[in-house]
């Protein structure tokens, strides 16, 4: 059975080899099973529950599951940060539900960051509870967006177990806490599943939602046992005492058997006579060659997950793949074949988990909403077109096949720029090297100024309060604008006097005016004009980019044309339509520093060169649109005129003496393409070194700055308050400068490609570039930062 396993794999990757012969596989191996390490049944656990569990299988239990339950038990806050597919949620399970299951007042709550997460596991634990006749009521049910709202008082009544997400603790819970009284007043644990998700702005907001969660349950008299379940990360125990604001034990030796998985890495060829921007070559897209991989898999009778980047791909995969196994003679399997992404309605999403669980699709291609946890079995495959921008969410993707312990194949396709290229031929910067830490900051005063405020709202703020949110900056500023007000029992929330800022905090809504998931917090709504039908929503701050007037919008396999962006009433009106192009926003972004860098946040590399960690304004506006065909080829350009969106932020910037320059043989002429080429490079390069990916930055280069006074690039965090990404670019920045060196120096076009200088984001078509320049400017870079 072993050699079955073993071969299962590699013999997939001879039939994808031979079929794509003019694609490069670039590395192949295959990962050797591991054997299971068991512990005993805790005495603490209800016979009935562990006669439940033995039996759906559960035997015996894993070393981690075991250690994690006992510590929960105890009161300890833990975290599990163990591989997927390992059994984390029977370590958290195990403890809840003994708990809940013999005291009728106990209360849990399980918070995840994605719905699809939050309703496999509902559906599991109610599955279970039914086997259990002799436990109090416990009414597991979900409290969400999609929850409707006659449902929900009677959630708060009479559920003693609700699963919900960050934005529902903060926008329902704390908002409106003491209609959850109850549930805050017995709350027993709290599961904060998938931790290693808060990252980022997304995880500061959550850091801040978890200590005011933890405050006023305390206000309540509990004081809840949190278990955290991660993916395998660097440094766990740190990341889930940030998160929480206090101690926390790791869990971290993963007992769990696996099966063998092959890994290929997959460059794909050239498009014959096409031509991209400025005449560079063009491969076929990663989004393309994933579709027919994953219809060859099917064909092959291995059932699959792609993994794409966008919405978008999402439809394009699946309809690509349904084409490709029709011309291989199986329109049967065509037929099951679907996509799966955020903005669906929720009864669309909760039809496809199904169907995806029991067999009935044979295919889906998912954005990372199915990243995370979602238990699907029977999975043999998984496709991820494009790296995903950490080490630890490609090993989260593989895992999503192969959970049975049965083999499995992963194919990681590249996208034709720097990150990609880079890894597909320097196997080791991704298979052996450890996954990254999730780097948020709980201190950002830009994330900490709502949440203080929300939580002034929710009660009172006292001095040790603010000492603990470490927040006594914020406290004196927002007091100093008479937002807040110093009583003896501590700080109020008070209302300043209207005014035309829209934005202004005030009592009755501070709650809708804190967004976490760094967005602005601002739906669209999208509306089928031919019958009136929601389509699904969009953020605003996605908004103008994507449903913009002329954009082509797909959604479940159908495709729209966007006839109007309705600004104000946050309304995008779609037609339907088959056009035979696709469309790309273009855009212009001015960027200032807003204030100084202090002495460490600057240093003088010499010969010409300084770096700097700044605090920025970007001013970014949607100019227009370009439409192009299948083949890659340009087909027309039309202007927008859509308002402003300003992002302040943090950046990692280098200005370069015009003097060196011209030492490096980089003429006055060139000086726009070489920074310019030599930005998008570092872009690409960066997620190398911070747990983001090339979707999270961006980036501005002149020659002449006005705050600088000199020719210099700017590499920005793509979130309010930034997010960390930009710090840890200038903290490694000669490492960063060098691996971008590399990137474009063994590139072996001639002027650039995307594989190094181009990006697919570029606001200015990728025009001025000049490759040999940025060539000259990063190794004299190199040299100058002592790491040649």
């Amino acid at each position: 059975m072993k050699q079955v396993s073993y071969l299962f794999g590699e013999e997939l990757s001879e039939v994808i080899s031979k079929r794509y012969s003019e694609s490069s596989l670039t590395h192949l191996v295959t990962l050797p099973a591991s054997k299971a390490t068991y512990e005993n049944w805790p005495d603490w656990v209800p016979s009935t529950l562990r006669c439940a569990l033995q039996d759906r299988g559960v035997e015996n239990l894993f070393a981690h599951q075991a250690r994690t339950a006992s510590l929960a038990w105890s009161g300890q806050h833990v975290v599990v940060a163990t591989g997927t597919s390992s059994g984390k949620s029977l370590g958290y399970q195990l403890p809840i539900l003994s708990a809940l299951g013999t005291d009728p007042t106990a209360c849990a709550l399980y918070i995840t960051p994605t719905k699809a997460l939050g309703s496999d596991q509902l559906t599991s634990i109610s599955a279970l509870l039914q086997d259990i006749p002799d436990f109090h009521p416990i009414n597991p049910a979900p409290y969400d967006g999609d929850t409707p709202g006659e449902a929900r008082s009677g959630i708060r009544e009479l559920s003693r177990f609700v699963f919900t997400n960050p934005d529902m603790i903060h926008a329902s819970m704390l908002a409106n806490h003491p209609r959850w009284a109850r549930v805050l007043r017995h709350l027993k644990f709290i599961v904060i599943d998938e931790c290693h998700a808060y990252r980022g702005v997304f995880g500061a907001n959550v850091s801040m939602v978890m200590r005011r969660l933890l405050r006023i349950a305390a206000f309540y008299g509990s004081h809840p046992t949190v278990i955290l379940a991660s993916a395998t990360s660097s440094d766990p125990e740190i990341h889930a005492s940030r998160l929480l604001g206090t101690s926390v034990i790791a869990v971290t030796e993963d007992a769990a058997p696996t099966g063998e998985r092959t890994i290929m890495l997959w460059e794909p060829g050239f498009i014959d006579g096409a031509e991209g921007e400025n005449g560079a070559p063009v491969r076929r897209a990663a989004s393309t060659e994933a579709a027919n991989i994953m219809a060859t898999l099917i064909a092959e009778g291995a059932r699959t997950l792609t993994f794409v980047r966008s919405r978008r791909q999402a439809e394009i995969v699946a309809l690509r793949a349904q084409e490709e196994l029709s011309t291989l003679g199986r329109p049967d399997f065509a037929r099951r074949i679907a996509s799966y992404r955020a903005g669906y309605l929720a009864e669309d999403r909760r039809k496809l988990e199904r169907m995806l669980d029991d067999g009935s699709l044979l295919g889906v291609s998912s954005t990372n909403a199915l990243e995370l946890g979602i238990d699907v079995g029977g999975l043999d495959a998984v496709v991820t077109a494009g790296f995903p921008g950490t080490v630890a969410s490609f090993w989260q993707q593989a895992g999503r096949a192969g959970r049975r312990g049965q083999g499995s194949l992963v194919v990681l396709v590249a996208r034709d720029e720097p990150m990609d290229t880079y890894l597909v031929h320097h196997p080791e910067a991704l298979l052996d090297k450890p996954v990254e830490a999730a780097v948020f900051d709980p201190t950002n005063p830009h994330v900490i100024r709502g949440h203080i405020y929300c939580a002034a709202v929710e009660k009172p703020l006292t001095e040790p309060e603010i000492a603990a949110f470490g927040a006594e900056k914020v406290v004196a500023e927002l007091e100093a604008e008479g937002l807040l007000r110093h009583r003896p029992r501590g700080w109020f929330a008070v209302e300043k006097p209207a005014t035309d800022n829209a934005d202004e905090l005030s009592p009755d809504v501070a709650h809708q005016q804190v967004s976490l998931r760094g967005g602005s917090g601002t739906e669209f709504m999208i509306v089928d004009i031919s019958d009136g039908r929601l389509l699904g929503t969009i953020d605003s701050a996605k908004a103008m980019s994507q449903t913009h007037p002329g954009a082509v919008y797909l959604h479940q396999g159908e495709s729209f044309v966007i006839d109007e962006l309705d600004l104000e009433e946050h309304l995008v009106l779609a037609r339907p339509e088959l056009p035979e192009y696709t469309t790309y926003a273009r855009s212009d972004t001015d960027i200032r520093i807003t204030a100084a860098p202090t002495d460490e946040e600057v240093f003088d590399a010499g010969g010409g060169l300084w770096v700097a960690n700044v605090d920025v304004q970007v001013t970014d506006r949607v100019t227009g649109y370009v439409t192009k065909l299948p083949d890659g080829t340009t087909l027309d350009a039309t202007p927008l005129y859509l308002p402003p969106q300003v992002l302040h932020t943090r950046a990692v910037a280098y200005t370069i003496d015009p003097l060196a320059l011209d030492a490096m043989g980089i003429s006055p002429a060139a000086i726009p393409g070489a920074l310019h080429a030599a930005e998008h490079a570092a872009i690409g390069m960066l997620p190398l070194l911070a747990t983001c990916d090339r979707w999270d930055i961006g980036g501005v280069s002149t020659a002449l700055h006005p705050d600088t006074g000199l020719p210099t690039v700017f590499v920005y965090d793509g979130m309010d308050g930034g997010a960390g990404f930009a710090d840890s670019g200038f903290r490694r920045f000669a490492q960063w400068i060098e691996a971008t060196f590399e990137v474009v120096r063994s590139c072996g076009c001639e002027s650039g490609c995307p594989s190094c200088v181009q990006s697919p984001k570029c606001g200015n078509g990728n025009n001025p570039l000049d490759k040999a320049g940025a060539m000259k400017l990063l190794g004299a870079l190199v040299t100058l930062l002592g790491t040649s």
